[in-house]
């Protein structure tokens, strides 16, 4: 039987993206920001995050008005902070991970709430159709 369709996209704790996508310092990355992790925006680490393969590279950007910080997949350039560059490709699967301000962390039992959310929804998104998915994401 096939599974309901998710609302997209959905929403996680970062916590929730740090355990499932892995992201991890690139080893030609020039410059230390966002843990090791990140890319900087400009110079040869931009040329970097643009010469990848755009399914493992993720962009940090401000809110705006909230004060939260997002991981959201693929390069933006609008209220950039960094790229980051993961093991597992999110093959444009139309999620965002918020980073709340002031900072908290997810109980053990809320992560892997999380992460089995993810799974789901991600197993859902890998075997359905470009209507069903078109579906899923319509603006309501």
């Amino acid at each position: 039987m096939r599974e309901k369709t998710p609302s997209l996209p959905i929403t996680l704790h970062e916590d929730a993206f740090y355990e499932f996508f892995v992201p991890y310092r690139h080893p030609e990355a020039h410059d230390n920001i966002w843990g090791g992790h990140g890319l900087e925006t400009y110079g040869e680490d931009l040329k970097l995050a643009l010469s990848l393969d755009e399914n493992y590279v993720w962009t940090v950007a401000d809110g705006g008005d909230d004060n939260n910080q997002w991981i959201t997949p693929n390069i933006h350039f609008v209220n950039r902070v960094c790229y980051l560059v993961t093991e597992i490709p999110h093959n444009g699967f139309p999620i965002e991970f918020r980073i709340p301000h002031p900072m908290t962390s997810l109980t053990p039992l809320g992560l892997k709430r999380q992460v089995n959310k993810l799974k789901r929804t991600l197993s859902w998104w890998n075997g359905a159709s470009k209507t069903e998915k078109d579906f899923a994401c319509r603006v309501v």
